[in-house]
C-alpha cells in the first residue's frame, strides 16, 4: 500500500486492506468487499461499527461540549464515573480516565510509587502496553528488549505458576500486576484458583493487586471485568479498548485504601475522560444492559468454543465469552488468518499456532454460523 509507506512510519508494518465503512459486525474496504469481523478493533468495538446508540450519543455530544479541561467537570464524567463504581460493586472506588489500555497501566503503575515501595511483579508473556512504564511491565522479550533499558526493579514469572509468584512477593513489593485472561499470548486462562491466591498473597504482604481488564473488560468474557468468576477483587481495575466503543477512553479505579492514593497534582491528562468519549462509553454500558448482552456473551462463547472444537487440525480451544483463542497442532495461525481474510472474515493469528477471535458481543447467529463456515474452510484448505 503505497499512500501508507509514503506517509506513515513503519511500526505496525503496512496494511493489506483498506476500510473505508462498518455496521453492525461488517466493514467495507475501499473496492467495496465486505467482511465480517471478527476481531473488533482488538476486542474494542463491543458494540460493532455505527451501532444506532453510540452515534446518537457522540453526535449530539459532539454538537454540545466537545472538550474542557479537566480543571472542570461535565455531566458524563461525573455519570459515568459513577456508573464505573457501581459496576465494581464497592462504593469506596474512585475513578482516574485516561485514553488508552497504556495509559491506564502507567496510571497504576505511577500510583503503586505512593505506597512508599518500588519493587513489582508482572508474567512473562503478558502484555500491558507498549509506552515505556507499560513495556517495563510487559512480560514479552520481542518488545521490550529493543527498548532496554527499562524500569528496574520489575520481575516477571510465569503466568499461574503461585509457586513462582510465591518466590517474588515480599514486604518490599509494591504491586503485582495480571490479566485475568492474557489476550496477546494467546488467550491464556489461569488455574482456576490463581487469582483468589494472588489476592490473598498480596493482602498477607501488604502489595496492591492490579487486574489489567484491558482486553477482557466491558462484557467481552460474559461479565464487566473478566475476573468476578474468583470472587475477589482487585486493589485496582485497568480498563479501556471495549469501554469507549471504538473511542479512545481508559480507567484506572482504585478500590479501598488505594483509591485514596493519588492527591491533587499527581497525575492528570488533557483528554482523558472529555465529554464525547464517556457518551460514547454511557451509551456502551447502557445498552449492554438494555439488550442483556452479557448474558448472551456467556451463552454464545460456550457454544462457538464447542463448535471450534470439533474443526480438525484444532488442538485445544480456550477463553471466556467472546474472547477466543484457537490452537492448531501445526504452525497454520498466520495462513489461516490470511485465507479467512480472502474469504471475508477478519481474524488475529497472535503466534503462528494461535488465532485470536473478539467479535462484537451483538454478532448474531447467522454472523456465527457464517463464521464458522468460513473458518472450517480456510482451516481446510490451508491444510491441504
Amino acid at each position: 500500500m503505497k499512500a501508507w509507506n509514503a506517509s506513515l512510519q513503519s511500526n505496525y508494518g503496512t496494511p493489506t486492506i483498506e476500510l473505508v465503512s462498518g455496521k453492525g459486525a461488517t466493514v467495507t474496504d475501499a473496492k467495496g468487499n465486505d467482511y465480517l469481523d471478527f476481531l473488533a478493533g482488538i476486542a474494542t468495538n463491543v458494540l460493532g461499527h455505527a451501532h444506532p446508540s453510540v452515534v446518537k450519543a457522540v453526535s449530539k455530544q459532539v454538537a454540545t461540549l466537545g472538550h474542557v479541561s479537566n480543571f472542570y467537570a461535565h455531566p458524563n464524567v461525573l455519570a459515568l464515573s459513577k456508573k464505573l463504581v457501581a459496576m465494581t460493586g464497592d462504593k469506596s472506588a474512585r475513578v482516574f480516565f485516561c485514553n488508552s489500555g497504556a495509559e491506564a497501566n502507567e496510571a497504576a503503575l505511577k500510583l503503586s510509587r505512593k505506597t512508599g515501595r518500588t519493587r513489582i511483579v508482572a508474567t512473562k508473556e503478558a502484555f500491558h502496553g507498549r509506552t515505556m512504564g507499560a513495556l517495563s511491565l510487559t512480560g514479552q522479550p520481542s518488545k521490550r528488549d529493543p527498548f532496554a533499558p527499562l524500569i528496574k526493579g520489575i520481575t516477571h514469572v510465569p503466568y499461574g505458576d503461585m509457586g513462582a509468584m510465591l518466590k517474588k512477593v515480599s514486604k518490599k513489593t509494591a504491586m503485582v500486576i495480571v490479566e485475568p485472561i492474557m489476550g496477546e499470548a494467546g488467550v491464556i486462562v489461569p488455574p482456576a484458583d490463581y487469582l483468589k491466591d494472588l489476592r490473598q498473597y498480596c493482602d498477607e504482604n501488604g502489595a496492591l493487586l492490579v487486574f489489567d481488564c484491558v482486553q477482557t473488560g466491558m462484557g467481552r468474557t460474559g461479565d464487566w471485568f473478566g475476573y468476578e468468576y474468583s470472587g475477589i477483587k482487585p486493589d485496582v481495575i485497568t480498563l479501556a479498548k471495549g469501554l469507549g466503543g471504538g473511542l479512545p477512553l481508559g480507567a484506572m479505579i482504585a478500590l479501598g485504601d488505594a483509591s485514596q492514593l493519588f492527591q491533587a497534582g499527581d497525575h492528570g491528562s488533557t483528554f482523558g475522560g472529555n465529554p464525547v468519549a464517556t457518551a460514547a462509553a454511557l451509551a456502551v454500558i447502557e445498552t449492554i444492559e438494555r439488550s442483556s448482552l452479557l448474558k448472551r456473551v456467556s451463552a454464545v462463547g460456550v457454544e462457538l468454543m464447542a463448535d471450534l472444537a470439533l474443526i480438525e487440525g484444532v488442538k485445544s480451544v480456550r477463553g471466556a465469552g467472546l474472547l477466543i483463542g484457537i490452537e492448531f497442532s501445526q504452525p497454520i495461525a498466520k495462513k489461516v488468518a490470511l485465507e479467512c481474510q480472502k474469504n471475508g472474515v477478519l481474524v488475529n493469528g497472535n503466534s503462528e499456532t494461535v488465532i485470536r477471535i473478539a467479535p462484537p458481543l451483538i454478532v448474531t447467529d447467522r454472523d456465527v454460523a457464517k463464521f464458522l463456515k468460513v473458518f472450517t474452510e480456510s482451516v481446510h484448505e490451508v491444510q491441504k
